[in-house]
């Protein structure tokens, strides 16, 4: 199967015309009319998970966040990303990203079950043809409510994490919560407004995180990638629909901090 019959497959569900203008998703690197038989998933291109697409002899790799998101005025094995480019092409590797097209369309949802959120409403509206809403991240309500300790270590059971940072009252009660996968700080006026008790997010800095506990919404950052990896699980299952005659891998769950 040709890598552009895969591509529009993929974005008859998720077209790139949903993602943030400032975003950079599609086919970044390699031919249209690669032939692919393998397909390999990862969070990003590192040197671990291109190593890893090459060895399982991947001819196609998918990632949420895109390699490149800026014009380069060159490319030399000197520079990191450079380097990844380089590589993917002496591979043969042909690479797409599909970043808040997808935040859009399938990780807001996604990551709302997780939370097991219930009467759940968009958290920011980011395309309206009056006949169709969509936007980033989601608030509802949990099954029950319970302090902010309690919801710490829900989120950290249900994404499997190694741990989370709360901010806010250890022991206040919160029934209502607002969920933003990756660096939410910016929808925080959205939070706001959502009535949410709670907001789990990633890469919240100390400022806004005491910020928004003082204005009576808790934190639960979780992490950029302890909130996005399951983009990868995801993924696998639907390529799998999608494409039944075609190999699917993808990069082990490697979280890239921890804790001392």
């Amino acid at each position: 199967m040709k890598c552009e019959e895969i591509i529009g497959k993929i974005e008859e569900k998720y077209p790139v015309s949903f993602a943030e203008e400032w975003d950079n998703p599609g086919l970044l690197v390699g031919s249209p009319q690669k032939e692919v038989e393998k397909i390999f998933l990862a969070l990003d291109v590192t040197e671990d998970s291109l190593e890893e697409a090459v060895k399982t002899g991947a001819d196609m790799l998918i990632t949420h966040h895109p390699l490149i998101f800026s014009g380069l005025k060159k490319i030399t094995a000197d520079h990191f990303i450079g380097r990844r480019i380089i590589g993917l092409i002496e591979h043969g590797i042909s690479y797409y990203a599909m970043h808040t097209n997808f935040d859009v369309l399938g990780m807001a949802d996604l990551s709302a079950d997780y939370l097991e959120l219930t009467e759940r409403e968009i958290l920011e509206i980011t395309y309206d043809d009056n006949e169709r809403q969509e936007g980033l991240g989601r608030v509802g309500n949990l099954a029950k409510p319970q302090t902010l300790e309690a919801f710490g270590e829900f989120v950290k059971k249900q994404f499997s994490l190694p741990f989370v940072k709360i901010y806010g009252d250890s022991q206040k009660k919160v029934k209502r919560a607002a969920i933003c996968t990756g660096s939410g700080k910016s929808l925080m006026p959205s939070v706001l407004r959502s009535g949410a008790d709670v907001y789990v997010t990633a890469d919240m800095d100390y400022h806004s995180s005491i910020d928004a506990a003082a204005q009576g919404v808790c934190v639960v950052d979780a992490g950029h990638y302890g909130t996005e990896y399951i983009f990868m699980d995801y993924m696998e299952k639907e390529l799998k629909q999608m494409f039944p005659e075609l190999m699917i891998e993808k990069m082990r769950v490697e979280h890239p901090c921890r804790a001392l």
